[in-house]
């Protein structure tokens, strides 16, 4: 790895420990091992380890959209920002079922930061494939692709989670292979490796129950300093097509 890009990933990872770190109480940034020996039993949902999760990864079909058009080729119509199949009510942090037990999570890193979704909350991975960029969306927004006439609308998680941070260089250097889906939602969330599976028990979470300025992250895992997301809010605010600088403030 370049220095130049070392030095970038040591950047975001200093960025996302400030966000989610309590001014108050200082947290110590350790070592991004992920460990997966834990044996608990889950309370919500049967233990998957990641070599069960890549064998679901699905191709996309391949598919082009004219994005001039109101509908592509095939008669599929563009999906915009916000889909009704995702638009859900925000429901209370601490009545989400991972809440009540231990609970698995799955990790995935986007240049160099690690973050971490309720396995309960996945809704499927895909491999990248061709999308098509829609004139008048964020600049996050990376496009739609198309999955046996799904449509999929893609998010470059590392332009969502620091825009401000995204240079060039950076940029050039991401390597995106899977496209993590939200829950049953038409989002999903680029990423770069699939890390591990992991049970977490509720303790091992730093959790954030209010929703003011960061509404999108259910904690913080506390070891691995990651962001654990809240999908369910996640989702929301891609419908409204806010990034992470419009919703810290």
């Amino acid at each position: 790895m370049s220095k130049s890009l070392t030095a970038s990933n040591r950047l975001m990872k200093n960025y996302l420990s400030e966000l989610l770190t309590d001014p108050n109480k200082p947290e110590v940034l350790l070592e991004q091992k992920i460990n997966s020996s834990t044996t608990k039993p889950l309370a919500h949902k049967d233990n998957q380890s990641l070599e069960q999760l890549l064998k679901t990864v699905n191709k996309p079909k391949e598919s082009v959209i004219n994005p001039s058009n109101k509908e592509g080729r095939g008669g599929i119509d563009l999906l915009p920002i916000a889909s009704d199949k995702s638009g859900t009510e925000l429901t209370d942090k601490k009545n989400k079922n991972y809440r009540k037990g231990d609970f698995q999570v799955m990790f995935f890193d986007v240049a160099g930061l690690i973050i971490a979704v309720p396995l309960i909350e996945l809704g499927g991975i895909y491999k990248v494939g061709k999308t098509t960029k829609l004139m008048g969306k964020p600049n996050w927004f990376k496009g739609v692709m198309i999955h046996r006439d799904e449509k999929i609308n893609v998010v470059d998680t590392a332009l969502w989670v620091m825009p401000e941070k995204c240079d060039e260089k950076l940029k050039e250097s991401l390597n995106y292979q899977y496209i993590i889906m939200l829950n049953d939602s038409s989002w999903g969330l680029m990423a770069e490796n699939l890390i591990d599976t992991v049970i977490l028990s509720q303790d091992e979470v730093k959790w954030l129950d209010s929703n003011n300025k960061r509404p999108w992250l259910a904690g913080l895992v506390k070891k691995k300093m990651c962001a654990l997301l809240d999908v369910t809010a996640l989702i929301q605010l891609l419908d409204k097509g806010n990034d992470i600088s419009q919703v810290r403030s």
